[in-house]
C-alpha cells in the first residue's frame, strides 16, 4: 500500500486530491514528452521531413530515410533507460524525470531550428539524427519514472487504474501532435507550410516544457523511494543488481519479449502505420487522414483506462493475453476494411484489373537512387505512386493492367492504362459513411492497444523489487519498444515498397504479437507481481 508522511510525521494513505495532483502532473508531462517525440513521426508520415532533411529526389528513398531517423531515436532509448534508470534508483524518481523532460523539450525545439538539406547539405540530416538521439535518451528515462512514480503513490488495489492514465497519455501525445500539426497548417498563410510553417509544432514544445516543469517541480518524491532511502536500502549499483537479483533474468525476459515487444507493435500499427497507410497506399488527402487517425485515437483513449481498471479486478495478465489473441484475429480484417472504405475505387480497380510487372529478373531495391534494370524501374515507378502490383518472369520487361499489356513502358502509357482500368491516382476524401467505417476500425485498433497497454505500467512496476525497479523496468521496456516498435515504420514500409502489397507490412506486427503471446502465456506468472508496490 502506498503511504505518505504528513507534516506531523504520521504515515497515511494519499488522499484523492493528492492522487489527482500526482496523476495529473505525471500524465500531462508524459503527454508533452511523447508529443515531442511523435511530432517527428507525424510529419514524417506526410513526407515533409524526408523532403526537407533527406532530399534525394526519390520520394520512396526520402520516406525510408525519414523513418530511419525516426527509428534512430528509438534505438537510443535503451541507453537512456540504463542511464536514467540508474539515476532514478539512486537519486530518486522525481528529479530524474525532471531532467528527462528538460532534455526532450530542448532537443525537440532544436529540430525546428535546423536548416534544410538544400541550405547546409549533409549537415542537416546529421544534426537531426543527433537531436533524435537526445530525444531517445530522454524518453528512455521518462516513461519508467512517470509510471513508477504514480504506481508507488497509488492506494492498494488501484495501481492499474491510476497508472492507466500514464498509458493513455502516450496515445494522447500522438493525438496532440496531430492536432498541433493541423492547427499550424491552417494558421499559416497559403504556401508557407512547406517553406517554414511545419517548424512551428517543434517550436511549440518550448511552451509545453515550461508547463511540464512548473507542474512537476511542485511534486514530492515517491513515498516508496523515501522509505528505502530512510531505511538505507538504496541499491549500490541498480544496473548490476538488475541482472544479479534472484529470478530477475526471467522477469527481464518476460518484460522484453512478452510485454514490451507485443504491446508496442500493436500501438504503432494503430497509429503511425494507419496514418502512413491512409496517406500513402490509399491516397487519402493528408489533412483528412490526419483528422481520421487523430480523431480515432482520441475516441479510443478510454480503452486504456477501462483495461487498466479492469486489471485491478481480474489481474494484469488476462487483458494482455486477450488483446494479443484478438490482434492476431482482427489485424488484417480491420486494415482491409479501412482500405476499402478509404478508397473503394482503388480497391475495386486493384481487384478487377491487377497490375503485373514482368521481366527476366525483376529485382527491386527501394533504397536505391536508381534501379539498374528496366523491370526494377517499372516497379519503382508504381511503388512511388502507391499502386499494388505482382511480378512475373518473362523474356522482356513489361507492364500489364487487367491482363492487357501496356503499349510501352513510358510513364504516359502506364498512367493512361491505369486510368482506363479505373485507378484514380489523385488524392481522395472518403464519403461520410466511409469515414464512419474508418473511425470504427481505428477505435477497434485502439481497443486492441488499450487491452495490451492499459495494464502494463502497473504490471511492470509490480514485476520488479523497489530497490532496482526503475532500472529493471526501463531497460527491457525500452529495448522492446525501441527496437521492435521503433523500427516498425521503417520495416513495414520497406516490406510494402518491396512487395507492392499495401498490407504486407502488417505481417511484421502479426509475427511479433504471436511471439509475445507465447512468451506471456508460458512465462508470466501472476505470483511474480508484488501487489503492494
Amino acid at each position: 500500500m502506498a503511504t505518505i508522511a504528513d507534516d506531523t510525521g504520521a504515515v497515511r494513505e494519499p488522499s484523492k486530491a493528492e492522487m489527482r495532483q500526482v496523476v495529473t502532473a505525471s500524465s500531462l508531462g508524459t503527454v508533452f514528452e511523447w508529443y515531442d517525440f511523435f511530432i517527428y513521426g507525424t510529419l514524417a508520415a506526410s513526407g515533409i521531413i524526408g523532403r526537407t532533411f533527406f532530399a534525394t529526389g526519390n520520394p520512396v528513398m526520402e520516406t525510408l530515410y525519414a523513418w530511419a531517423g525516426f527509428a534512430v531515436g528509438f534505438g537510443f532509448r535503451p541507453l537512456g533507460a540504463v542511464l536514467f534508470g540508474y539515476l532514478g534508483d539512486k537519486l530518486g524518481r522525481k528529479y530524474t524525470f525532471l531532467v528527462t523532460i528538460t532534455l526532450m523539450g530542448v532537443a525537440t525545439a532544436g529540430v525546428g531550428f535546423v536548416p534544410s538539406y538544400a541550405s547546409i547539405g549533409v549537415a542537416a540530416p546529421a544534426i537531426v539524427i543527433g537531436l533524435r538521439i537526445l530525444q531517445g535518451l530522454a524518453l528512455g528515462g521518462e516513461y519508467g519514472g512517470a509510471a513508477i512514480y504514480v504506481a508507488e503513490h497509488a492506494p492498494k488495489g488501484q495501481a492499474g487504474y491510476h497508472t492507466s492514465f500514464i498509458q493513455a497519455s502516450v496515445s494522447a501525445g500522438f493525438v496532440l501532435s496531430v492536432a498541433v500539426v493541423l492547427i499550424c497548417r491552417f494558421a499559416v498563410p497559403a504556401g508557407a507550410w512547406e517553406e517554414w510553417g511545419w517548424r512551428l509544432p517543434f517550436l511549440f514544445s518550448i511552451a509545453l516544457l515550461a508547463i511540464s516543469l512548473w507542474m512537476r517541480v511542485k511534486l514530492s518524491e515517491s513515498p516508496v523511494f523515501k522509505a528505502m532511502k530512510e531505511a538505507g536500502e538504496i541499491a549500490k549499483n541498480p544496473l548490476k543488481e538488475s541482472f544479479t537479483y534472484p529470478g530477475n533474468w526471467r522477469r527481464l525476459f518476460v518484460a522484453l519479449f512478452g510485454i514490451a515487444a507485443g504491446l508496442t507493435v500493436i500501438w504503432y500499427t494503430a497509429t503511425f502505420t494507419a496514418l502512413s497507410f491512409l496517406q500513402g497506399a490509399m491516397r487519402v488527402e493528408p489533412v483528412a487522414a490526419q483528422l481520421l487517425v487523430g480523431g480515432g485515437a482520441l475516441a479510443g483513449l478510454f480503452w486504456f483506462i477501462v483495461f487498466g481498471k479492469l486489471s485491478d479486478r481480474i489481474g494484469r495478465k488476462k487483458p494482455i493475453i486477450i488483446g494479443y489473441g484478438f490482434t492476431l484475429l482482427m489485424l488484417f480484417p480491420l486494415f482491409w476494411a479501412m482500405g476499402f472504405a478509404a478508397n473503394p475505387d482503388l480497391a475495386q480497380a486493384a481487384r478487377k484489373a491487377p497490375v503485373v510487372v514482368s521481366g527476366p529478373a525483376c529485382t527491386y531495391n527501394p533504397s536505391a537512387k536508381e534501379q539498374a534494370e528496366t523491370c526494377g524501374q517499372l516497379i519503382d515507378y508504381l511503388s512511388k505512386k502507391g499502386i499494388p502490383y505482382t511480378t512475373a518472369v518473362t523474356p522482356s520487361a513489361s507492364v500489364s493492367v487487367g491482363g492487357v499489356p501496356v503499349v510501352s513502358n513510358t510513364a504516359v502509357d502506364i498512367d493512361a492504362a491505369l486510368a482506363d482500368a479505373g485507378y484514380k491516382l489523385g488524392k481522395v476524401v472518403p464519403t461520410i459513411d466511409n469515414i464512419v467505417l474508418i473511425l470504427i476500425a481505428i477505435v477497434a485498433l485502439a481497443a486492441l492497444s488499450g487491452a495490451t497497454y492499459g495494464p502494463v505500467a502497473a504490471l511492470l512496476t509490480e514485476l520488479f523489487p523497489p530497490r532496482i525497479r526503475y532500472s529493471s523496468m526501463s531497460i527491457p521496456y525500452h529495448i522492446g519498444t525501441g527496437y521492435f516498435g521503433g523500427f516498425l515504420p521503417l520495416i513495414s514500409q520497406y516490406m510494402v515498397a518491396k512487395s507492392g502489397d499495401p498490407y504486407s507490412g502488417l505481417w511484421y506486427t502479426w509475427i511479433v504479437v504471436a511471439m509475445a503471446l507465447v512468451v506471456t502465456i508460458f512465462f508470466l506468472k501472476e505470483s511474480d507481481l508484488h501487489k503492494n508496490v
